[in-house]
């Protein structure tokens, strides 16, 4: 928007918006600027306009910055919660400096100056503003090399958008400065355990620490299981997968080295387990720049006996004298143990699948039973 007064608006190239002979106008220092988290940035402007309107003499009777109107009208950066106490304006004369400190990302946006003079017509915004772009500094591992526990590693100190080139950077390994004054670092020896951080300084502003984390690829997976007692069949189980790594990884799962699951998270779970699920478990995870596979994880399904069956043996008439075996059939994992009773007798007569009577005679007959351990008990009669 420009003012209401004639002849219209005629926009120089990039940087300067004046209105008829260059009399009215806002000239911004730069256009796009690019600054750093928790810093100070300024946004240099000019202003100008003409010394009298209509025979009268022309005085500012206010200037501001904004980045939003309400009801069409622009809104004071002063006045917004967010910026109080962080901005100042330059009262001299016909600068319209804007001072930012403490910078957030938040921040960034499209500024723009306005002045009101004393002519009811005299209103001025210079359009377009100034596109602030607010980036916090990260650390980036361009190339890296593995040497036992240690890793070799070019590093560089990034930001989302294109700092001035005239700053000094400095470089620090768990809060102590290093070295450096480039951008770029290169370690012959990066410790996993090491923080690797990154600033800037300049003539003015004092060093001041952003802390960002190293990106890099996944460190070797591991796989759990909770419960990490047995797992019986129909129960609830949770399988892990932890992996360290910059940005958060995605998980492919695995059983029998068959792909399960892709594009998870790292946890995979059965909300009733069954006998078929049964078998070795793995990860992989995997970032933009890597990926790594677990080990596997043994998962056994165990279950109670299911209901068994007893055979005799002969099937046909039991005769005196003869040899007669009782054999119990079942299936369970793990393998059940099992003890045989004669009924109203307190003590077991054998254990184990199978229950021979040698040398059969009356005092033999009667009912049988036989007790399981998981608990199961099963009558038989044997007359």
């Amino acid at each position: 928007t420009g003012m209401s007064l004639q002849p219209p608006l005629a926009f120089a190239p990039r940087l300067r918006v004046v209105l008829g002979q260059d009399v009215w106008g806002v000239t911004y220092t730069s256009t796009q600027i690019c600054a750093v988290k928790g810093s100070t940035v300024e946004l240099r402007c000019t202003f100008r306009y003409p010394w009298t309107i209509n025979g009268i003499n022309t005085r500012v009777v206010k200037k501001f910055w904004f980045i939003r109107d309400e009801n069409n009208e622009p809104v004071d950066l002063k006045t917004e919660s967010e910026y109080r106490d962080r901005v100042q304006y330059q009262r001299k004369n016909n600068d319209c400096t804007l001072r930012i400190s403490d910078l957030r990302e938040s921040d960034s946006a499209e500024y723009k100056f306005r002045f009101i003079t004393n002519d009811p017509r005299g209103k001025y915004t210079g359009s377009p503003g100034v596109i602030l772009t607010v980036t916090d500094l990260q650390v980036q591992v361009s190339r890296s090399a593995v040497r036992g526990d240690f890793k070799s590693a070019d590093l560089k100190c990034e930001s989302s958008c294109p700092l001035p080139d005239n700053l000094s950077y400095i470089w620090y390994k768990n809060e102590r400065i290093i070295t450096g004054q480039t951008s770029n670092l290169l370690l012959n020896y990066l410790d996993p355990t090491n923080r690797i951080s990154c600033a800037f300084h300049d003539s003015n502003t004092s060093p001041k620490i952003w802390m960002g984390p190293t990106k890099d690829a996944p460190k070797l997976p591991s796989v759990s299981v909770s419960p990490s007692a047995e797992i019986v069949e129909g129960s609830s189980v949770t399988l892990t997968c932890s992996s360290d790594a910059n940005p958060a990884p995605s998980y492919t799962w695995y059983k029998d080295n068959k792909v399960l699951a892709t594009r998870q998270k790292n946890v995979y779970h059965f909300i009733s387990i069954k006998l078929e699920n049964s078998g070795n478990y793995s990860c992989k995870s995997e970032n933009q720049y890597g990926q790594k596979n677990s080990t596997s994880l043994s998962i056994d399904v165990q279950y109670a006996p299911k209901l068994p069956s007893v055979s005799v043996s002969p099937s046909a008439e039991i005769v005196e004298g003869s040899s007669v075996t009782l054999t119990c059939s079942s299936d369970a994992n793990p393998a059940a143990k099992y003890t045989w009773y004669k009924e109203d007798e307190d003590s077991p007569k054998a254990s184990g699948h199978n229950f021979t009577i040698s040398n059969i005679r009356p005092e033999h007959s009667g009912s049988y039973y036989l007790v399981s351990d998981p608990l199961l008990s099963v009558a038989i009669d044997a007359h």
